[in-house]
């Protein structure tokens, strides 16, 4: 019986033995025929993303005719791709070529400074920081010393217009003071001419010295008198009362003496002090009535001879 079962079952047995093994190995051929179709496409798909490679693709492969003694075009531009594939790179925008570019030259200007060590470029950099430096200190001395000739020359300029201005006072107080005198002299003269001494019924004639001393006394009397009646001057003066009247009038003229003659023949001599006291005062108020005038003028002009004590 077991003889009979072995020669039915074992072989049956071997056979799905054997069946188990052929599908074990058609299931790996075809595990491993769909990784093979995954891949292909994947690589197909990387493929048709990669601009470069669809540019390179859409062109049409013009066949190239090779001359006599070319070299045979390179093959293998399948692997390039792949490589170029595996690192994308961006096609560069003209902006950035240029930047790229000026990057480039700025790195190609550099490169002289870079090369340069460090303490080279340290005292290169202190070098031309000194001669900026002294070249700034230059231009301030250059302007002040341009601000001290500007100021020299204007200092000059006042000196000069103050040596005019004194060369002109000194020369019109020369002028007035050889007037002065001219008229004085020619108030002498006259004086000389006019007064007489008569002794022993003659006329003799002053000296000159006499004469100029009997002109400032006449001029002194007046002045001291304050106000004086020109019949008593001329009495005094032995002249006629005509001749004095003129006298006087000549030395107002002149400007040898400073007053007025009222109506009734009295003279009021008025110092050039007492003047500038009335015009100081009249300064002072701006409008003033003749009656306000009148009290000033009393008050500020002396009217009694000096040495009189007022009560």
């Amino acid at each position: 019986m077991t003889s009979i079962l072995q020669l039915v079952f074992v072989p049956n047995i071997l056979k799905v033995e054997q069946y188990s093994e052929v599908v074990a190995k058609e299931d790996v051929v075809y595990f491993t025929l769909c990784c093979t179709v995954f891949f292909t496409l994947l690589f197909i798909l990387n493929i048709g993303l990669d601009p470069m490679v669809q540019a390179a693709m859409a062109r049409p492969r013009v066949p190239e005719e090779r001359g006599a003694g070319m070299p045979r075009r390179r093959r293998g531009m399948a692997s390039v791709m792949a490589n170029r594939r595996a690192q994308p790179e961006e096609r560069p925008e003209p902006d950035q070529c240029k930047d790229t570019s000026n990057a480039s030259e700025t790195k190609q200007n550099m490169a002289p400074t870079a090369k340069i060590g460090a303490k080279k470029q340290r005292k290169l950099e202190e070098k031309q920081a000194k001669k900026a430096q002294r070249e700034a200190e230059m231009e301030e001395r250059e302007e002040r010393r341009k601000m001290q000739e500007l100021r020299d020359q204007e200092k000059k300029q006042e000196e000069e217009r103050e040596r005019q201005m004194e060369l002109k006072q000194e020369e019109a107080e020369r002028r007035a003071k050889e007037e002065q005198e001219r008229r004085e002299e020619e108030e002498y003269q006259k004086l000389k001419a006019e007064f007489v001494i008569e002794d022993q019924g003659e006329a003799e004639q002053l000296t000159e010295d006499q004469s100029r001393n009997l002109l400032q006394e006449f001029i002194q009397y007046i002045e001291n008198s304050k106000v004086v009646l020109l019949e008593d001057l001329a009495s005094h003066f032995e002249m006629r009362t005509q001749d004095a009247i003129k006298r006087v009038q000549e030395l107002l003229a002149d400007g040898l003496l400073t007053g007025v003659i009222d109506d009734r023949g009295k003279f009021i001599s008025i110092t050039p002090d007492e003047l500038e006291s009335v015009a100081q005062f009249i300064r002072q108020r701006g409008r003033v009535s003749i009656s306000e005038l009148a009290q000033a003028s009393n008050r500020l002009i002396r009217l009694t001879p000096e040495g009189t004590v007022t009560v």
